[in-house]
This record gives C-alpha cells, structure tokens and sequence, in this order.
C-alpha cells in the first residue's frame, strides 16, 4: 500500500515556513508521505528543497494581496488564478489526506483548491490577528489551529482551536560552543543577538551599527542583517559576526546568545521564550505592516516576557539606554519565562494535523 500523502504550504517569509519545516520530519516518522506547494521564488523555495531535498516541491504561481494600491492589483488575480488551477491539478495527482497551510500569498490558491476537491485544509494562525492571506483562506478551511487564545475571538468558534506555540526540535539541540566557532568570539563578553527578520531590517541595522564601538565594550554582536545587508566594511571588525541569513546554524547561535534584539514575528519570539533569552522586541510598524507585530510585542510586554520599543520612537541614543535596561532587567525576564507554559512539540502538532485528517 502506497504512502499516503500530506501536502504542506505557505510561504513568503521565514514565519510562514518554520513551523512547516518542523513538521516534515515529524510526519514523516508517522509514516507520511510530505509533499510542499510553495512559491517560484519565495524564501520557501530555497528553505525547502535545500533542508529536505527528499520533499518533492511544487511551484505555482502567485500573486501578493496588498492593502495599498498599486497597478500590479490589476494584474496579480490572473496569477492566483493560475495557480489555483496549478494546486488543483497538483492535488489530483497527489491524491493528499489532508492539506495543512502556514499563510503566506501562495497559501490561497492551495485552500481554494483543496476545498473544491473535498481535501480537508488546516490552517495555523500565529499572530493575534489573522494575516490577510489566512482571512480570505479561512473560509475554505476545515479548521484552524492559533498560536494565542486572543486569536480565536476572530474566529469561527466551531472550527478554531488554541494549539499555543510550537518549537522546532532542533532548536533545543544547539551547542554553544560550535556557535563560538562561527562567529571567532575571542572573549567572555555576554553575547548580544540582532535578528531584524528573514528580509532584514533598515532601522534595526542602522541603530547597531551607529553604536557598534560601544556595543562591542559591552557585548560581542552575532547581527543577522538579511539579504545583501552585509556591510562589507566592517568585515574585520573584531567580535561583531555578520550573517545574511542562517539556517542550520541557528541553533548553535541561539545557545551561544545572551540577550537578543528582534523582530516580533511570533515564531521568534516563542523560540526565544523557550530558550529563555531576555529580549528587546522592536515590532514592525503600522506603516510597514498590518500591526500584528505590535500586538505580539505588547502581549509579551504586558506579560513580563520582553522589552518593547516602537520603531518610531529607536534612536541610537534610545537604543543604547534599552540594551542596559535590558540588563538589568535579565533575571526578572528569566524567571517570567521559566514561568511560561512550555511550548509545543512539532510531534505533538504533527499529531493534530493528522487527527483532523482522518476527520475527512
């Protein structure tokens, strides 16, 4: 008898796909068969095939929903349209037991198309407010899986369900001393980690790098900058690491890590909270983005698990006072955290995707 066969999706961003990456290995101990629809040229088309080259990956045409105008709003439904026919034909060959969806823009046409061919679709929601993909897909949606309980007053209440976070295994599995070995760390300084998310950040960057000679006095600096953010000028700067994006060598980064600057996407945030790394969250913009990081962020906040500072409000001169509250603050951040529900393990989700399966 055949394996049979679970499709995943979602895409765009690292967020839309870690917790994709975690499951894979998991169902595949369950005896699945894993396939993955994801974008042409998204981050997931490079994070899939090069982590499980066994995965088979599908690429289908995708269009970006935007909330502002722009002249490709014209054009990009003929894309969705493509690929929802694209995920159709995919799913009939496929033949999946169920279909479980990250978010992201190329997630869309994959629910559509489950839905229409009677595949079940499960959805995972990680912000406290859905994504605007997730919105328009969760109607074609068997059920949907949320990482906050605030999430499910947004919710259809007879299809919604609080799985709270999940963190990759590997991630717990990380050698503090390989992390040393990456980055040349030639002292006992704390280690201080930048991550300003999978595109990198502008305005994180820059308050680094304007404080870099007192930073490094305090800290030695793992800064993970993204894509064509290097600065190659300060390449031999003693103790201050530059990566435009890592991978396999999270982990052992995330063991080194005393304190950490980021984002507050909510895949990150949850790993810090379960590696118990004191943190300063410098959410996205409601100029950048649809607010949710803002939300993650005060969440934390209100609960004594992180630091918070509004993009708008980081200067250099702010930035340096919040990395040493930051370190004063690092015991009552630690014992907040220890306090905090554990997390999920990706076996333990893998599961529930395949209970809802068998719901067919």
């Amino acid at each position: 008898m055949d394996k049979r066969t679970i499709l995943l999706t979602g895409g765009g961003t690292a967020g839309h796909v870690s917790l994709n990456q975690a499951l894979i290995p998991e169902l595949e101990k369950m005896g699945y068969n894993v396939e993955y629809i994801g974008s042409k040229d998204g981050i997931e088309s490079e994070l899939i095939p090069d982590a499980f080259p066994n995965v088979r990956y599908h690429a289908i045409s995708s269009g970006k929903l935007r909330r502002y105008f722009s002249t490709k709003n014209f054009t990009d439904p003929a894309r969705v349209g493509k690929g929802l026919l694209q995920a159709m034909n995919i799913i009939r060959k496929t033949k999946p037991a169920a279909i479980f969806s990250k978010g992201g823009f190329v997630s869309v046409p994959v629910a559509m198309a489950g839905k229409a061919l009677g595949v079940p679709v499960i959805i995972h929601e990680s912000d406290v407010t859905p994504g605007l993909a997730n919105k328009i897909a969760m109607p074609f949606a068997n059920h949907i899986f949320t990482v906050f309980n605030e999430t499910l007053k947004h919710l259809p209440k007879e299809k919604s369900t609080c799985t709270g976070s999940v963190i990759r295994g590997e991630l717990m599995e990380g050698s503090a001393e390989i992390g040393r070995s990456l980055c040349n760390f030639d002292n006992g300084r704390p280690v201080l980690m930048i991550m300003g998310g999978s595109q990198g950040s502008a305005v994180i960057n820059n308050a680094i790098r304007a404080n870099l000679p007192a930073l490094l006095e305090e800290f030695n600096i793992v800064h993970l900058c993204g894509k064509d953010n290097v600065d190659r000028n300060l390449e031999s700067v003693a103790n201050y690491c530059q990566f435009e994006y890592v991978t396999t060598e999270l982990p052992h980064l995330l063991h080194l890590t005393d304190f950490v600057v980021s984002r507050a996407g909510s895949n990150s945030i949850f790993e810090f909270l379960a590696l118990k790394k004191p943190m300063l969250l410098i959410p996205l913009s409601k100029q950048q983005s649809r607010g949710d990081q803002i939300l993650n962020a005060e969440l934390f906040r209100k609960q004594g698990l992180a630091n918070v500072v509004e993009e708008e409000e980081l200067t250099p001169e702010r930035f340096l006072a919040e990395m040493k509250k930051l370190q004063v603050d690092e015991e009552l951040l630690i014992d907040r955290m220890t306090e905090a529900e554990a997390p999920k393990t990706a076996s333990a989700m893998a599961e529930l995707v395949v209970a809802h399966a068998k719901k067919k």
